[in-house]
């Protein structure tokens, strides 16, 4: 029994040997049958020997070598389609034609050549009917089989097959339903559409509707379901308002099914299905991106990534892996998620040449030594200080980081004569109303300005420097979703900080592929802002997240609404409108319009800020910071009252400038 359990468990059941051995003697008995039929009917040449002789002989080396030669035998039959049914017709005629040959040689005078025509046309269609049925009876044999010898994964119970209904009736879901037909984990009994009247089948398995939950409820206790399975991300959205919000409420799990870059290496579907996340449903449709150009920029280059241990920096890493880069340089400060993402790699990226080094941005002598080693030909700047209130409370360290870091990686790139700087900005350094904000806003112009220095020869270099601005990350380290996630599974409540607060929200993997793309179409010193699409309320999003762990708003788990924290804004700037960025020949990517600044200013600006952030003066520091970047008024914060200085002061001076003009 274990032998029987073992071989249904494996892809090769019917070993292809005896499949070739049973096909040869079905096609040998076809052929016999044939001439006990043609015997039957009078025709005299089926009374000798010789030719009956011919015949059984000539069709079973006929039927070896057509069926070797087709390789039919190695088709697995339990996944057969068209395309192998077509191949086994092919193994047929060659037969035929094979078998012609032979009676044209040996016995052609012993029967007209429309006797012979007519045999061999008859032994085909005998042939091949006789190949189909007993592949059927094997199908049917497996299937007994199947259920008689079942694991303790295949029987009901807590850890038995899922009952599950596939969303869907369209090819993705087809296929989905197909591919889980032997599942040992997953049971589809059906597939689920807004629209299904549960009269029509697929594959043999009925379509059903629920229009309310108490429809969903009746076809939960009929059809003993666990749940419902979604073939895409897509099919989840369209259904985020209503589906992915009444199934938890009556004990359905939802699922959604692994991409095919997401299957492991043994193709095992178990481990790429899983529970549907927030992240799914708030994504947009997959961005597509003009790869061939993307692999030109970065083929054979060596590429270093600062902040390579972060979400965004991890990420980029993964995506230039694809791309035949020659080295990939991972530069972080933070040990363990660095050896974190090493182990990643020697894992899952074991064709590329990579290096994790332990180094600070701040630290002008560390990158001189990655720069002189490895000789970088791109450069992403990943690394930053990212969070708002954090920041706002060590203004100090983020314009170590984010400025003085920025700053010394664009200095040393253009030393090394690195071809392009790519620098990941944010939106928060649009109209920047916080301390991290207001850092990326006088990275960029740094970076900016000295690319266009370059650019104009007022400063010697080649490098060419590209800055992207996007929003919120979903499911980045630290962010919104991880923190609800916490909340809700220790019983809540979820915190929010204010009822109508909203933002823009965009994958990781989409975020670094917009990146990739900016740096194909970027040919001079260019800040890229993408499409962010619609911003996301951020209470829905926790009410979401407790419907998806299959609780109530209100009843499991409360909401709580705690206040702006410091230097947060209500609404994020929208970066994408006529009035701020120019199109590109990318739809999700836009040119952003900014104020050009002098090198020489930019400059004296970073490292002013750069030595009073060393001494710690913060009340100079902040200053200078809202005289260099106008647009940086505080909300929520104590530096709100610089911001009254400066208008006290600007009000002095105009109100100055008024009287010289009136004498």
């Amino acid at each position: 029994m274990n032998i029987v359990t073992n071989a249904l468990k494996s892809d090769h059941y019917f070993r292809s040997t005896v499949i070739l051995f049973i096909d040869i003697i079905v096609s040998v008995l076809a052929t016999m049958c044939m001439l006990a039929f043609i015997r039957f009917l009078g025709v005299g040449a089926a009374e000798d020997s010789r030719f009956l002789t011919t015949w059984i002989l000539g069709s079973f080396v006929a039927s070896l070598i057509a069926f070797m030669a087709t390789k039919s035998h190695l088709i697995v039959i339990r996944h057969t389609t068209i395309r192998e049914f077509v191949r086994l017709v092919e193994a047929v005629c060659g037969k035929e034609l094979l078998l012609c040959v032979a009676v044209c040689l040996f016995v052609f005078g012993l029967a007209s050549a429309g006797v012979i025509f007519s045999m061999l046309v008859l032994d085909f269609f005998i042939t091949l009917a006789g190949l189909v049925l007993v592949r059927v009876m094997m199908l049917v044999v497996y299937d007994f089989l199947k259920s008689r010898v079942q694991t303790p994964s295949d029987s009901e119970g807590p850890e038995g097959r899922k009952r599950v209904l596939v969303f869907g009736d369209k090819e993705k879901s087809i296929s989905l339903a197909i591919r889980l037909s032997r599942s040992p984990h997953y049971q589809v009994v059906g597939f689920l559409v807004p629209d299904g009247d549960g009269d029509r089948t697929i594959n043999g398995l009925p379509i059903y509707s629920a229009e309310g939950v108490e429809s969903l409820v009746e076809l939960k206790n009929k059809l003993k379901l666990k749940g419902i399975l979604f073939s895409n991300p897509k099919d989840a959205r369209v259904e985020k308002d209503r589906l992915i919000v009444r199934a938890p409420e009556i004990g359905l799990k939802l699922y959604i099914a692994p991409s095919i870059d997401e299957l492991t290496e043994d193709k095992n579907i178990k481990a790429g299905v899983r529970d549907i996340k927030i992240e799914d449903l708030l994504g947009r449709n997959e961005i597509h991106i003009e790869l061939d150009e993307v692999v030109k920029v970065f083929e054979n280059k060596t590429v270093l990534v600062t902040g390579a241990a972060g979400s965004i920096g991890s990420e980029l890493c993964r995506q230039l892996a694809k791309l035949g880069i020659k080295k990939l340089v991972m530069y972080d400060n933070a040990e363990t998620p660095l050896h974190n993402i090493r182990l990643e790699f020697e894992d899952k990226y074991k064709w590329v040449d990579f290096v994790p080094v332990i180094g600070d941005v701040r630290l002008r002598e560390r990158l001189d030594y990655v720069f002189s080693t490895f000789h970088p030909d791109v450069v992403f700047h990943a690394a930053a200080y990212k969070h708002v209130p954090l920041m706002e409370e060590n203004p100090c360290e983020a314009v170590m980081v984010n400025v003085a870091g920025s700053r010394n990686v664009a200095d040393k790139c253009v030393e090394y004569g690195v071809e392009k700087m790519v620098m990941v900005s944010t939106d928060k350094a649009v109209n920047p109303t916080n301390i991290m904000g207001c850092t990326k806003r006088l990275a960029e112009i740094y970076v900016q300005s000295l690319g266009l220095a370059i650019q104009n020869g007022e400063k010697e270099g080649t490098t060419r420097f590209v800055t992207t601005r996007f929003g919120n990350v979903l499911g980045s380290n630290g962010s919104v979703i991880p923190r609800f996630k916490e909340q809700i599974a220790a019983g809540g409540p979820v915190t929010v900080t204010h009822p109508e607060i909203r933002r823009f929200f965009m994958t990781i993997p989409e975020a670094c592929r917009l990146v990739m793309e900016a740096v194909a179409l970027g040919s001079g010193t260019n800040i890229f802002a993408f499409d962010m699409g619609t911003p996301v309320k951020i209470s829905d999003l926790a009410a979401r997240m407790i419907h998806l762990a299959g609780l109530e708003v209100g009843t499991d788990i409360q909401i709580e609404y705690t206040g702006l924290r410091p230097g947060e804004k209500l609404y994020e700037e929208v970066l994408t409108t006529e009035e701020n960025t120019i199109p590109t020949s990318h739809e999700r990517i836009f040119k952003a319009k900014v104020r050009e600044f002098p090198y020489e200013d930019s400059s004296a600006v970073a490292a002013e800020l750069e030595r009073l952030a060393r001494v710690h003066n913060i009340p100079e520091l902040v200053r200078l910071m809202k005289r260099s970047v106008p647009e940086f008024k505080s909300k929520h914060s104590v530096f709100e009252l610089y911001d009254h200085e400066l208008e006290a002061e600007q009000e002095k001076a105009e109100s100055k400038q008024s009287r010289k003009a009136d004498a």
